[in-house]
């Protein structure tokens, strides 16, 4: 699949991203899913209770509707993200919502959770289960933008969504979605994590918080402070970014969420600051501008448990994750390291 990515690519880069994305995830619905690398003793990692078979995991926002999740694994990721899904389908924004920046190595989108709905999603998953996953699988949930009560879209997304997941991840700082990143503040943070909790029962998923990248000083504190009190399972950091960063791309100043190269310091910055206000007491998963083994192993130093990926698969093409891994080992046995556990936050 990485040697046909070469020969596609110049047609794929050449067609809008949106039909080339849908074009991809048709390509993996006729792979096999049953081509999972063999496990490797030094990549596993434990997080909340959960062995992942390596610390790389493909992010939300590939596989919206969970339509080529097994596919993933065999790709090589330890685990997968579906998602964001929301209770009701909907369509998303205007097009064009989707921009390639190829001279930045960088994706702007501004899709707004569009996606076929909980329903829809909760029926393949269910499929998928049956047949049996190599890694764990994590659903990303959502609220619709035309809820009249948000909060308890997530009430109703868990309820859903937490007999089928491995591990909820809560998505509250998608900034497209007009409004969604309020619930980080404390009080309406508060208030989902209730509704997430009351909407999981008697199931005992972990939950994890997806955050943004922009949050300030004493914004990190504060969600710290409360995933602390509530035992919140693990962060993930962090979602696309509204800062714009100088960009070479034409397309640069599009409105939407920049993900890819340009968000790797900012994010790598935002790590850090959620590694020190908790003290190490939460997992945290790092995403954002993670191309290459260098990066991965660079959020593992600075205190990643787990790392994720998206927009570099659009530039490294299917064979990236494997290449990561390999060199990742390589990395790690160079530092001294028998095991990437033993090298989290050891910068």
């Amino acid at each position: 699949m990485a040697v046909m990515f070469d020969l596609i690519r110049p047609f794929l880069f050449a067609i809008d991203p949106e039909r080339a994305h849908r074009l991809t995830v048709a390509a993996l619905r006729v792979r096999s899913g049953d081509h999972a690398q063999a496990e490797d003793d030094s990549l596993a990692v434990t997080v909340a209770g959960l062995r992942f078979p390596n610390p790389l995991g493909m992010a939300a926002g590939f596989d919206k509707d969970a339509q080529v999740a097994g596919q993933l694994y065999s790709l090589g990721f330890g685990f997968v993200e579906v998602g964001s899904i929301t209770p009701l389908p909907q369509a998303g924004n205007p097009r064009p919502r989707l921009f390639r920046l190829v001279e930045d190595q960088a994706v702007i989108n501004r899709m707004g959770f569009n996606n076929a709905g909980s329903q829809v999603a909760a029926a393949r998953i269910s499929r998928l289960r049956q047949r049996g996953l190599p890694g764990p699988l994590g659903i990303n949930i959502g609220a619709n933008k035309d809820s009249c009560d948000r909060i308890d879209d997530y009430r109703r997304m868990a309820q859903v969504m937490a007999p089928l997941a491995d591990y909820l991840a809560i998505n509250i700082s998608s900034p497209n979605t007009p409004g969604l990143r309020a619930l980080q503040d404390e009080s309406a943070l508060i208030s989902v994590l209730d509704a997430v909790d009351e909407g999981c029962g008697g199931h005992a998923v972990p939950v994890f918080l997806k955050v943004a990248p922009d949050l300030q000083p004493a914004d990190v504190d504060s969600i710290a402070r409360i995933a602390l009190d509530r035992g919140l399972d693990a962060l993930i950091v962090a979602n696309t970014t509204v800062a714009r960063p100088p960009l070479r791309s034409r397309q640069g100043g599009e409105a939407g969420g920049l993900s890819g190269a340009p968000l790797k310091e900012l994010s790598l910055a935002c790590l850090r600051d959620f590694r020190r206000a908790t003290g190490g007491a939460i997992p945290l998963i790092g995403v954002g501008g993670i191309g290459s083994a260098a990066d991965a192993w660079e959020r593992i130093r600075a205190g990643a448990s787990l790392v994720q990926l998206y927009s570099a698969l659009v530039y490294g093409g299917p064979g990236l994750p494997r290449r990561i891994l390999r060199d990742l080992k390589q990395l790690m046995r160079r530092d001294g390291f028998s095991r990437v556990a033993e090298a989290v936050g050891t910068e």
